[in-house]
């Protein structure tokens, strides 16, 4: 690969993404100064721009099926743009609007791994920019207490004097991590770890459409020492479809939360648990293999009555202040096939992230982390068959876990906004095989976050 391959491919994208970058900077500037006034604000106005290209050297296979990894392929970029757009209603209470923009390719058709390497890319045909509706919801909190706190103004969330003990209702269109699964150092594919099993827990099949979003209800109890989420909300109307099913008594999804917050030696960390359980139209591996042993195909043997659940474990410390870490772990039955996120059935990772500041450059981060996921003896089975499923399937399989490991380093340019992170990613056993790979796996990421 040239040097240079990188260069054309962003340079036509770097033309809006500038223009909007002087357009907004100076109206980001006039609302910053009028928030340093004023405690309260009504309005949220927020935006991002995400570029992702990303290239895999040529590695080696001993056969491929439908849903490989190419061998050999060229560089793919994905590209992301999203207005965060709050309006305070009354007191405690805020409807949150997010148009978005997003198009490109991921590599291979973001198809080939279950710990996918570009968590902004979608398994969506055309690679033409499309406008939609991510989110949509309104928020209502209920005081439980007469103590408040300022909370700050951010991404869906309003500058405001918010109560420390609270009920909060949430109903709309949203994506389930936007409030389950939270992680300091592990969340967001637009400015920390890229990988799919990195971004949430790779075992939770949290509902969703192709984009990853969904409509439903969130209820959450808040304390300053730890909180209670449930949410109910829609799941698509086959695995990974853009359509949400309205059969909501036969389709569904419930996902529930608990998480605490502790202190060691005075620094904080947060332990979380996750439980999930799934119903839709899924069709199970093992009657896929009874009703074809040669060629299954689960799509043939779905039914409304089939269901996955799960659970996930998560912890964050804070290391002092340069640094902080993390660890993952998920489960769920395996039983039936993924309908939503990714083909993982059970995950394990771990991380740990360093500020800048500490070598003098605020605002920089550099973070790793290892993965290791796994899928369930049906789910192996069905793969060795040479079924598929909608991310994964080689015709055969030699299984052994699916190990990642990624590096980033993401340099910060406060007056632009912008930050530019280079990214590495090694993956052994690609899908679970031991007959492809390994494959090396090189990123250069651009965000703008006003």
């Amino acid at each position: 690969m040239p040097i240079n391959y990188f260069t054309p491919q962003i340079a036509p994208l770097m033309r809006p993404l500038l223009l909007i970058l002087i357009t907004l900077t100076g109206i980001r500037a006039h609302a910053q100064l009028i928030q340093d006034t004023a405690f309260q604000k009504n309005w949220s106005l927020h935006l991002q721009a995400t570029v992702i290209s990303q290239y895999h050297f040529d590695f080696t296979a001993k056969y491929s099926g439908n849903n490989s990894l190419q061998t050999s392929e060229n560089v793919k970029t994905s590209r992301t743009a999203t207005i965060f757009i709050g309006r305070r209603l009354w007191k405690n209470a805020a409807v949150y609007f997010n148009p978005e923009v997003a198009g490109g390719r991921g590599l291979s058709g973001a198809f080939g791994m279950a710990g996918f390497s570009n968590g902004e890319t979608f398994r969506i045909g055309s690679p033409q920019l499309a406008l939609y509706v991510a989110r949509a919801y309104i928020e209502q909190k209920f005081a439980l207490s007469r103590a408040t706190e300022l909370t700050t103004d951010d991404l869906n969330q309003l500058r405001e004097y918010a109560p420390e003990k609270y009920l909060s209702l949430r109903a709309g269109k949203f994506s389930l991590p936007d409030f389950f699964d939270a992680n300091n150092y592990s969340h967001d594919p637009r400015q920390q770890f890229m990988n799919w099993s990195l971004m949430s827990n790779g075992a939770w099949d949290y509902p969703a459409n192709t984009r990853g979003y969904t409509v439903g209800g969130v209820l959450e109890y808040h304390t300053p020492a730890g909180s209670v989420r449930f949410a109910a909300t829609q799941e698509p109307t086959y695995a990974n479809g853009p359509t949400l099913d309205n059969h909501i008594s036969k389709s569904f999804g419930l996902t529930a939360e608990g998480e605490k917050t502790i202190a060691i030696n005075g620094h904080t960390g947060t332990i979380r648990l996750l439980v999930f359980r799934n119903q839709a139209p899924m069709g199970s591996y093992l009657d896929a293999l009874a009703k074809n042993p040669a060629v299954p195909d689960i799509t043939t043997v779905r039914a409304y009555s089939k269901t996955k659940s799960g659970t996930g474990l998560s912890y964050q410390q804070d290391l002092g202040k340069f640094a902080g870490l993390f660890v993952r772990a998920g489960w769920n039955d395996g039983k039936n096939e993924t309908w939503a996120f990714t083909e993982i059935d059970n995950t394990v990772s771990a991380g740990v992230s360093f500020d800048g500041e500490k070598w003098g450059r605020k605002g920089d981060t550099w973070a790793l982390a290892l993965v290791s996921n796994g899928i369930s003896a049906d789910h192996r089975a069905y793969l060795a068959a040479g079924g598929y499923g909608f991310i994964i399937g080689d015709g055969h399989l030699n299984y052994s876990r699916e190990t990642i490991f990624e590096t980033y380093y993401s340099f910060t340019i406060p007056f632009l906004f912008l930050a530019l992170s280079p990214d590495y990613q090694f993956v052994v056993n690609p899908a679970y095989n031991k007959d492809r790979g390994p494959v090396h796996i090189v990123a250069l990421r651009l965000h703008l976050q006003l």
